[in-house]
């Protein structure tokens, strides 16, 4: 009876461990990342990345749909790049999109470049900071007034959080 609940336990253990894999690296990665919000330009200096991380920032890579942190986060702030801390997007122009990744109908001012595709079909965003790999954005599909959706990868940012009045 003991190695049947053993066994269990460790099926459910491993079980979770595989399903919240990608989760569990970018919070991990977290504690490695600079505490302020300063940008940073010079790539010797980057904050490290995962594996996963270096694979979308780095190598275009996408994360799975409905599996980001940033999907369905709510709170007031700004979103920032989390190769080199440059901010990129404010709270207030998240959207919910029912795509699968967090989406935004708009970027701060000067923060994000827009390159074709190498197929003619998608628009890729990039941190104009560092270059980094943000995602894809989408025009004409009447999500909001904007008519645009920047449908980002939640590993290619990091959250900070607005100061609440009185902090």
């Amino acid at each position: 009876m003991r190695l049947r609940t053993l066994l269990i336990f460790l099926f459910v253990y491993v079980l979770n461990g595989c399903i919240t894999g990608q989760e569990s690296s970018v919070k991990a990665a977290d504690s490695s990342l600079n505490t302020y919000a300063e940008p940073i330009n010079n790539p010797m200096k980057y904050n490290k990345l995962t594996d996963f991380e270096r694979y979308v920032i780095r190598d275009k890579g996408t994360e799975r749909a409905w599996s980001g942190t940033y999907v369905d986060h709510k709170q007031k702030g700004t979103y920032i790049c989390r190769q080199c801390n440059a901010p990129l997007y404010r709270s207030d122009d998240k959207f919910d999109s029912h795509c699968g990744w967090p989406s935004f109908d708009d970027e701060i001012s000067g923060a994000v470049t827009r390159t074709t595709d190498a197929d003619g079909m998608r628009t890729e965003i990039t941190c104009a900071n560092c270059g980094g790999h943000l995602g894809h954005v989408f025009t004409g599909e009447r999500y909001t007034k904007k008519n645009t959706r920047h449908c980002v990868n939640s590993v290619s940012m990091r959250f900070i959080a607005d100061e609440e009045p009185g902090d």
